[in-house]
């Protein structure tokens, strides 16, 4: 493999780096940023790495990983890359007890804390929550790299992965997705929603709570019906 031969401190960077493109494999990067920097790789080399730059890389290589990644994903790749430590991540922590009656199960699409900030296909975890018309709960974090790994390097087998990982949830809220990556979503009874300006997973889940509430919108009223879902609701 191209990477055997790196020094263990380059290994390192890279392999922090592939760490925040839950879909990229350290081989798959590795490949990226020898097309980008040449052969051999170093530090020199790995510190002049941009987010525009890898995006651009990924893009030569048809890496939808790299392509589709949200800014902020890539910007944590390029610091690991350039040995910069990052600040630990605040993940926030799921309320214990037992599921209230009558709700529902939300996939939030996350990359940064309980923000609702991410694509489908390239976030790092879902916050799952619970909502009904009484109120709602953060009852679950799902890191997706747990749930890719050992997937198989083809897009599709990696999206078949994050849909299972949601499969048990009846709406999926995120960024953006793409139109296969929702027909999948679809098919396994997930209702996926866009939401492209993301914000706080909590504030959605109360704007969904108060929907329950008072008067659900035709799409989350065949849902509760058990109808299904045919499309992406804008």
């Amino acid at each position: 493999m191209q990477d055997a031969s790196l020094q263990p401190e380059l290994a390192l960077r890279i392999g922090l780096a592939a760490r925040e493109l839950p879909e990229l494999d350290v081989s798959q990067l590795v490949r990226v940023l020898t097309g980008l920097l040449g052969a051999p790789l170093s530090a020199e080399k790995l510190a002049g790495v941009t987010p525009r730059g890898l995006r651009d890389a990924g893009g030569a290589h048809h890496l939808e990983a790299v392509q589709q990644a949200p800014a902020e994903r890539l910007e944590a790749a390029c610091r690991a890359l350039h040995g910069e430590e990052a600040a630990p991540e605040p993940v926030p922590e799921p309320e214990t007890g037992p599921s209230p009656e009558g709700t529902i199960r939300v996939a939030c699409a996350s990359n940064s804390g309980g923000e609702l900030d991410g694509h489908f296909g390239a976030c790092a975890r879902f916050l799952i929550y619970e909502v009904g018309a009484a109120g709602c709960r953060l009852a679950e974090v799902r890191p997706v790299a747990e749930a890719v790994t050992g997937s198989g390097t083809r897009r599709d087998d990696r999206i078949a992965a994050r849909v299972a990982l949601i499969a048990d949830c009846h709406v999926l809220y995120c960024c953006s997705i793409g139109g296969p990556a929702a027909a999948k979503v679809v098919n396994a009874g997930v209702f996926p929603m866009r939401r492209d300006a993301g914000g706080a997973a909590a504030a959605h889940m109360d704007e969904l709570r108060a929907a329950l509430a008072e008067r659900p919108p035709p799409w989350l009223a065949r849902l509760m019906a058990g109808e299904g879902a045919a499309r992406v609701a804008p």
